[in-house]
Formats: structure tokens, C-alpha cells, sequence
């Protein structure tokens, strides 16, 4: 599989401020990578230097092995980009501006008729005649994505595209940006987890310009793995006897209480359930739930940030 995105090295510093300290990042075509930091991390100056609006520091962008170049970069014929609040005309409706934009950009009539009709069926849009100035936020969001992706780039980056978003707008974004990825390789920044755990298949975290964690979803939860168990039980006396029990024993680490129950930390799953198993059957005990514990994405962020 190809690399749609290779940043290397790249740092960048504004005045003595240091931005960016040697990002390395590579994105595969027909992924959807998310972008993950605190406010502040770098996340939207890296995106602009891939949009080459900004100038590296030291370092090289590639998009589509094609060096990025500040200022007059022959790479955004490939890349489409949907910033966190994008800007209309407000006059005009949505067939209006894409048929604008398409002008602007070179297309044939032919081919702006086609990309306008099959992109606001995409996002939702078709048959809208009301002028933009009407839109919500999310039908912007939505029309923005329709304009990033009119010349069919191979890259699609977006800033925040969910921010200040409804939960029935959000969930509009994140199934286009879904889709579209049979077409081309999505990049969108965000500090909102669960979106990120809904659509991505990769995901890199950046912490004070450096790159902290990166990797498809499945290996960044595979490697940071802790062996857990939650045990909830209707008994407090039944809890408290379990903790008493397993607090001892060599292979538990910890055990993290929680409203109905505990969350037991272990170096050896199999003997800590057999064991847990033993005695509840030996004490008549009947767990309302019992569940080994997957890591979560909100879980390897707080780890790798805090």
C-alpha cells in the first residue's frame, strides 16, 4: 500500500517558540487517519504546511511522492482541504458556488454539472435552493466537504471538521467522511475521541509538536494492552470479601474500585480467572458482570498526553 502523506523530520518554530519538533508521519491511501492533540499541539501548522502556507522549518513533505513546496505548491492539484469554519458566499446557493468554484479551477461545464450533482447528493445537500447565508453550521460543514472534494483530490484534509457540531451533525460529517474513502485518503485533526474511534482505521497523537503515538487503531490497542478485568457484583459484602481476597495474591497489581464493582489489574488473566471463578462458585456468589477490559482510545490519549 502507498503512502498518499510522508512528512519527515519536520519542525517548525515561530520566533523562539518551537512548534513542531520533528514530526514524522506517514498516511496510507484510502485511509482515514485521525489527527489527534491538545489545543496547541501543531496539528493546524502542520496542516497548513502541507498546504504549503506556511514554510517548513527543516524537514520534507510529500504528497504523493511529490515534495511539498511553500507558497506555490504543485501538490494541492491532489489535495482537497476543509478548514474548521469555512467561508461562503452567502448570496448564492450551493449549485451556485460549486459551479463557481469548478470555474475557477478549470473544470468543463460538463464536468461541473456531474461533480455538483453526484457530490450534494453525497453530502446531503441535493435539491437545497436556499442561499447559503441560511444554512446551519452542519449543512456548511457539508458543502464545505462537497467544494474540498470537486477536483476528485487524493487527499482530503480537514481542521476540526466536527467542532461546534450537534450530535445529529456530527454523525452527518463523520458518514461522509466514511464513505469518501473508496474515492480518497481522508486526514482530519480533532481533540474528539469517540469520532476518531468511529471512522478511523489509523491515528497519530501529538504532544508538544512531537509525535507520541501513531499507528493503525488495532496495533496502538494491542501494544498499550493491560491485562484488566471488571467484576460487578450486586453485594457490596460480596465485593468487599472478593477485594480482600485478590488484594493478596501475587499476580493482581491493583484493584481500582467502581460504583458496582472492581476493576482487577493483572499480570497472569488466566490464573486471576480461574481463581475469581473458584470462589465465587465456592461462596455462592453470582457476579452481575464479568468482562475482560479492551483499552480504549480515550484511555492510550490520557496516557501519552497527561
Amino acid at each position: 500500500m502507498m503512502n498518499v502523506l510522508e512528512i519527515t523530520n519536520l519542525s517548525k518554530n515561530f520566533g523562539s517558540h518551537q512548534v513542531l519538533k520533528g514530526l514524522n508521519l506517514q498516511v496510507p491511501e484510502h485511509s482515514v487517519y485521525g489527527f489527534l492533540g491538545q489545543n496547541g499541539a501543531g496539528k493546524t501548522t502542520t496542516m497548513k504546511i502541507i498546504l504549503g502556507l506556511l514554510r517548513a522549518g527543516e524537514g520534507e513533505i510529500r504528497v504523493l511522492g511529490e515534495a511539498v513546496s511553500y507558497g506555490a505548491t504543485k501538490t494541492n492539484r491532489q489535495v482537497g482541504y476543509l478548514p474548521d469554519v469555512p467561508e461562503f458566499y452567502g448570496y448564492m446557493n450551493a449549485v451556485q458556488y460549486l459551479k463557481l468554484c469548478g470555474e475557477v479551477t478549470g473544470l468543463s461545464r460538463n464536468e461541473i454539472t456531474r461533480r455538483c450533482t453526484e457530490l450534494l447528493e453525497l453530502v446531503g445537500l441535493s435539491g437545497t435552493k436556499k442561499r447559503i447565508r441560511g444554512y446551519s453550521r452542519g449543512m456548511k460543514q457539508r458543502l464545505g466537504i462537497a467544494q474540498a472534494l470537486l477536483n476528485e483530490p487524493k487527499l482530503l484534509i480537514c481542521d476540526e471538521p466536527t467542532s461546534a457540531l450537534d450530535p445529529i451533525g456530527r454523525k452527518e460529517i463523520l458518514d461522509i467522511l466514511s464513505r469518501v474513502r473508496e474515492k480518497t485518503t481522508v486526514l482530519f485533526s480533532t481533540h474528539v475521541l469517540s469520532d476518531v474511534e468511529r471512522i478511523c482505521d489509523r491515528a497519530a497523537v501529538l504532544k508538544d509538536g512531537k509525535l507520541v503515538l501513531s499507528g493503525s487503531l488495532e496495533e496502538l490497542k494491542t501494544r498499550h494492552k493491560k491485562d484488566s478485568l471488571l467484576l460487578e457484583t450486586s453485594s457490596i459484602e460480596d465485593r468487599k470479601f472478593l477485594k480482600e481476597q485478590f488484594m493478596v495474591k501475587g499476580y493482581v497489581l491493583e484493584i481500582e474500585d467502581k460504583e458496582d464493582g472492581m476493576i482487577l489489574h493483572t499480570s497472569d488473566m488466566r490464573q486471576l480467572e480461574i481463581e475469581l471463578m473458584t470462589v465465587m462458585a465456592e461462596k455462592d456468589i453470582c457476579p452481575l458482570r464479568i468482562e475482560v477490559q479492551k483499552p480504549t482510545l480515550e484511555n492510550l490519549f490520557m496516557e501519552v498526553v497527561s
